[in-house]
C-alpha cells in the first residue's frame, strides 16, 4: 500500500495525544486540530513532556524525540490539514459531532483519503450514513495508553471497503500495533466481550454475596492484573457505566447487558472512582487487606481423597501429596473429600442444591482454582457448620479461602462462563473470529487468556453446564447458552 505521509489528527485529549504520538514515532507529519483554541498546541507540549522523561530514563535518544516533535504540527483550522491522506477522529462520543466532522473532511480533503473513526462504541455505520462515500469510512480504535497498548480494533462498517479496511490493517502493523477486524456491533469485540467481567461482579454485589476486595482478590487470583471494582474505579465508574447504558441500549435492551442499580447509585453519589477519591474504595488507600475467615486447621495426617480426573483432580492430587492421598476417579464429581465432607468444584449449582438433590449431609462449593500460588478461591457450605472445615481443607492444599454466600457458580467460574459465552456470541454473529476475539481481550484489556483458551480449559459442557445452573436460578434472557456453544463447535 502507498502510506499516507500526512496525518490529520482532530481531538488532542489523551486518547488523541497518543495515536498523534504513534503516528508521528512512525515517520508521519501529523497536523493537531482541536476545537479548544491552543489544545493543540498544547498537546504537543505534553507529548514533548513525556518524551523528556522517557529521554532521561535512556528510552529514547534527543535525537529521536526532537525529529518526531518537528512532524507534529498544530493547525488552527481544519483547512491547513488539507494535503492529509488519512484522517483519525478522537473527539467526544457523540454520534452528531462525529457525523457533521466527517462530512466536513470530506469536502475537505482530497477524494482518495481514508476517514477514520476512534470511536469505542458508537456504530461505524451510523457515523458514516450520508456521507458522499461512506465505503471510505472505518473504524480505528486504539486503546489507552495508545502509545503502549498493542490493540487497535479495525471496524467495518457496513458500507466500509474491504480494500479501505486493508489499508489500515497494514498501516496499523507498520506502526507497530496488533490490527484486529470487527464488525460493526455494539461495543465491537473488546467492550462487548467484556462486559460480563463487570456485570458478574455487579450481580454479585447486589446479592451482597461478598464485598469489592473479596472480588479483586478471588480475581486477582485467576491471573487478572485487576479485580473488576479496582479496575472500575481505575477506568471511573461514570465512564464504566456509560458504555454499559449504550451497549444495553444499541442492543435493544438485551437483558444480557443490563446495567447495575449498584454502580448507579455510585455514580449518582459522585463516587466515581480514583478521580473523585472514592468509589468502591477511598484513595488513596485502596482496597483494604482480606480479613482470614475462620477455618479449621487439617490435622496432621489427616487423609484427603481427591474425586474425579482430568486437570483440575490432578491439581488437587499434587497440592495434597503430602496429606496422604487416595484418589477415587469414577466419581461424577470433582473436588476433594476429607471424612464426612465432600469439598466440589463448582458445577453451578449452589452448594445447599447439591445438598438437597443429592442427599448429601455435609457439602460445601469451591470456585476455579487459582492460577497464581497462594491465590485467594471463594467457597460456600451449605450447612454453616462445615465452613470452618471447608476453609481448613483450602488453606491447607496451599490457597487463600474466601468464604462468600451460596451463590450459583460463585465468582470465577461464572465469570469466565460468561466472558466465553460473549465471545461465543460475537463469532456467532460474525462480529470477530475465535483467534481475533482472544487476541483482542489479552492485547486490549490485559487479560490472562483469551475467551477461547478458557473454552479449551474449562471445556464446552462445563460451560454449558454453568450458564445452565445460572439460568435456572435466575431465569431470563441473562444467562442463555450461545448456539454456538449449544451446537458444539470448537476452535
Amino acid at each position: 500500500m502507498s502510506t499516507p505521509q500526512d496525518i490529520l489528527l482532530i481531538g488532542v485529549g489523551v486518547m488523541g495525544q497518543g495515536i498523534a504520538q504513534v503516528a508521528a514515532q512512525a515517520g508521519h507529519r501529523v497536523f493537531l486540530f482541536d476545537q479548544l483554541e491552543g489544545a493543540a498546541a498544547k498537546a504537543r507540549e505534553k507529548i514533548a513532556a513525556t518524551f523528556d522523561k522517557l529521554v532521561a530514563k535512556g528510552k529514547l535518544t534527543r535525537a529521536d524525540t526532537d525529529a518526531t516533535l518537528a512532524r507534529l504540527v498544530p493547525i488552527a483550522t481544519l483547512a491547513d490539514g488539507r494535503s492529509a491522506l488519512l484522517a483519525i477522529e478522537a473527539v467526544v462520543e457523540r454520534l452528531d459531532v462525529k457525523h457533521s466532522l466527517f462530512q466536513q473532511l470530506e469536502d475537505l480533503l482530497p477524494e482518495g483519503a481514508i476517514l477514520a473513526t476512534n470511536t469505542s462504541s458508537i456504530s461505524v455505520t451510523a457515523i458514516g450514513a450520508g456521507l458522499k462515500r461512506p465505503e471510505r469510512l472505518v473504524g480505528m480504535h486504539f486503546f489507552n495508553p495508545a502509545p503502549l497498548m498493542k490493540l487497535v480494533e479495525v471496524v467495518h462498517g457496513l458500507r466500509t471497503d474491504v480494500a479501505i479496511a486493508t489499508q489500515v490493517e497494514q498501516l496499523a502493523r507498520a506502526w507497530g500495533k496488533t490490527p484486529v477486524h470487527a464488525r460493526s456491533t455494539p461495543g465491537f469485540i473488546v467492550n462487548r466481550i467484556a462486559r460480563p467481567y463487570y456485570a458478574e461482579a455487579l450481580m454479585l454485589l447486589q446479592e451482597r454475596a461478598l464485598a469489592p476486595e473479596q472480588l479483586d482478590a478471588l480475581l486477582r487470583g485467576a491471573g487478572f492484573r485487576m479485580g473488576p471494582c479496582e479496575l472500575m474505579d481505575l477506568i471511573g465508574l461514570d465512564t464504566n457505566y456509560a458504555v454499559t447504558q449504550t451497549v444495553f441500549a444499541a442492543n435493544f435492551y438485551d437483558r444480557r447487558f443490563t446495567p447495575s442499580l449498584v454502580q448507579r447509585e455510585l455514580v449518582e453519589g459522585g463516587l466515581y472512582g480514583r478521580k473523585s477519591g472514592q468509589g468502591f474504595y477511598r484513595y488513596p488507600e485502596g482496597a483494604p487487606a482480606l480479613t482470614p475467615c475462620a477455618s479449621t486447621a487439617l490435622a496432621p495426617g489427616r487423609g484427603i481423597e481427591v474425586h474425579g480426573s482430568g486437570a483440575v483432580a490432578s491439581l488437587l492430587a499434587e497440592a495434597a501429596r503430602e496429606h496422604g492421598v487416595t484418589h477415587a476417579r469414577a466419581s461424577a464429581w470433582t473436588g476433594v473429600q476429607v471424612g464426612a465432607l465432600q469439598l466440589r468444584q463448582t458445577d453451578g449449582r449452589p452448594a445447599w442444591q447439591i445438598a438437597q438433590s443429592e442427599g448429601v449431609a455435609h457439602v460445601a462449593v469451591f470456585d476455579e482454582l487459582p492460577t497464581t500460588a497462594g491465590g485467594a478461591i471463594a467457597f460456600a457450605a451449605a450447612h454453616p457448620q462445615d465452613a470452618a472445615q471447608a476453609a481448613g481443607v483450602l488453606a491447607a492444599l496451599g490457597w487463600q479461602p474466601v468464604q462468600m454466600a451460596d451463590a450459583p457458580g460463585l465468582a470465577v467460574a461464572r465469570t469466565l462462563a460468561m466472558l466465553v459465552n460473549e465471545a461465543a456470541d460475537a463469532v456467532l454473529q460474525g462480529v470477530c473470529t475465535p483467534d481475533g476475539a482472544d487476541a483482542a481481550m489479552k492485547l486490549g484489556v490485559n487479560y490472562p487468556a483469551g475467551p477461547f483458551e478458557w473454552l479449551q480449559r474449562l471445556g464446552r459442557a462445563r460451560v454449558v453446564h454453568l450458564i445452565e445452573a445460572l439460568d435456572a436460578c435466575y431465569r431470563g434472557e441473562r444467562y442463555r447458552v450461545s448456539p454456538w456453544l449449544r451446537r458444539g463447535e470448537t476452535t
